[in-house]
């Protein structure tokens, strides 16, 4: 009897189809490894769906199976977004997966519409809430109506800290509030970014990590430089990132070549690990304008390295101000020149203090292993499956 249910749950495992939906597959193969790993290792069957980048190749070799989607970011054409519908519609028709995460303004959209059409259970990840609660624009308006529209069919919301299942429920946006839940943060792998001594030399290096997007405090980041360094040489200045991205935000390669050339920053291209980059800064900064949590401080943290960062939803839930870190005014080159300047100032000893603090607080609040049982246990929940 033990050996037939043995049997059966392997094979069951081995059916299991699980798609994973984002608008970058970089995304997917930096902040989800764990989840794609546990998946994998179980047997099942995972496809990943997004546009085609380079990260298409190292996702197959995990074992995943991958489906190019078109996605217009920074396109507010009705038609392109048809496109992605059905795109969505015609692979979940076709494969028939068992459940579908969406993460992503589109992809939670339009997937979840796709994923209701085909009659396919599916699951919306907020990552961030972004420009649509960042602008008051018209196309931010329109993105509430649709938000609110196809947040109707996923079986469970997830968001990844408060303020943005708060700023749901304010707005109205969750037809169905008891279906919310919150994951604090994805995670990060303790294991694989370990703590690192900082380090030691007359130089002081800050980093910002990330897409480079207006919307994420580039420009004050640009300003705050001119000014520390105008005062303190020893200070540099480092953007690590993608420029030109497919976002509404984005930061052209143009702009980044103007303050090279102007001797504010050092932009240091896009890296497979950063972990040799995060271990080489004394400081990471991100001045977003509102996150959902942010996977580059949670993987600083866990290196030991003190960070700056806005006071805004997500940055927040990472960054306890004087503890691990220090926190500044949004859009404030003024605040976020002060809080580097007082980090640049702050002794040694106080500096390893709060590394260590920041170790301890990813530590005890977001281990990855902890985002990879919520995965398992709604992937059960819903197929009856146990990974």
């Amino acid at each position: 009897m033990t050996l037939f249910h043995d049997f059966r749950m392997k094979k069951a495992k081995s059916n299991l189809r699980i798609a994973l939906v984002c608008n970058t597959a970089w995304a997917i193969y930096t902040y989800r490894q764990g989840v794609l790993r546990m998946l994998t290792a179980s047997g099942a069957q995972v496809t990943i769906i997004a546009p085609r980048d380079r990260t298409f190749e190292p996702l197959e070799a995990m074992g995943c199976r991958c489906v190019e989607l078109p996605v217009a970011s920074k396109s507010t054409n009705p038609r392109d977004d048809l496109k992605t519908l059905a795109a969505l519609y015609r692979e979940y028709r076709a494969t028939r997966p068992h459940i579908v995460f969406h993460y992503t303004i589109k992809p939670n959209i339009y997937g979840s519409l796709a994923a209701m059409l085909a009659r396919v259970p599916s699951i919306a990840v907020t990552t961030g809430l972004g420009y649509v609660f960042i602008q008051k624009s018209r196309t931010a308006q329109v993105a509430k109506l649709l938000y609110r529209f196809a947040f109707r069919f996923p079986r469970e919301v997830w968001f990844l800290n408060r303020d943005d299942h708060e700023a749901f429920l304010h707005e109205n946006l969750l037809a169905h509030p008891d279906r919310a839940r919150r994951l604090h943060g994805e995670g990060v792998d303790l294991d694989e970014f370990t703590l690192a001594p900082l380090p030691a030399r007359e130089d002081f290096v800050f980093i910002l990590i990330g897409r480079l997007l207006w919307d994420k405090g580039v420009a004050e980041y640009v300003e705050a430089a001119r000014r520390i360094r105008a005062k303190f040489p020893h200070a540099r200045f480092q953007l690590l990132g993608p420029v030109g991205v497919d976002n509404p935000s984005a930061i052209s390669r143009t702009d980044v070549q103007k303050w090279e050339a102007e001797h504010i920053v050092e932009y240091l291209g896009e890296a497979n690990d950063v972990r040799p980059l995060v271990a080489a800064a004394d400081c990471v900064v991100l001045p977003s304008y509102r996150e959902g949590v942010p996977r580059t401080l949670m993987e600083a943290s866990a290196m030991g390295r003190p960070i700056v960062a806005t006071d805004v939803p997500g940055c927040r839930e990472v960054v306890e101000d004087g503890v691990n870190g220090l926190l500044c005014e949004v859009k404030s080159a003024d605040s976020l020149t002060d809080a580097l300047e007082r980090m640049l100032t702050l002794s040694s000893d106080e500096r390893a203090v709060m590394a260590r603090r920041g170790r301890e607080k990813v530590a005890s609040e977001f281990d990855e292993r902890n985002v990879v049982e919520r995965y398992k246990g709604t992937i059960h929940a819903i197929t009856g499956i146990s990974l």
